[in-house]
């Protein structure tokens, strides 16, 4: 059902709980599935999307850590070549 340990409390249960707490026995405890199967599944798919772009946002600030390390390494060839030529 999660990849969470059991004894972890997630934000969506602690929210269950504070709208109602029987929802949050029976869904937790008791095991019984959502009737509201489209939201979650909406949640998910929202979840997915977030995740792609944070990992897009990683991988263009690595590409773009790469790109200022090279162009100071440029620069600093650059100068060093311009005093042993001058």
């Amino acid at each position: 059902m999660s990849d969470f340990p059991r004894n972890t409390i997630r934000a969506s249960e602690l929210g269950q709980f504070s709208y109602c707490p029987r929802a949050w026995w029976l869904g937790s405890v008791e095991g019984r599935p959502s009737s509201n199967t489209a939201g979650l599944e909406a949640g998910t798919q929202t979840h997915r999307r977030h995740g792609r772009g944070v990992s897009l946002a990683m991988a263009l600030r690595r590409a773009a850590l790469i790109l200022i390390l090279l162009g100071v390494l440029a620069l600093i060839a650059y100068v060093v070549l311009r005093l042993q030529v001058g």
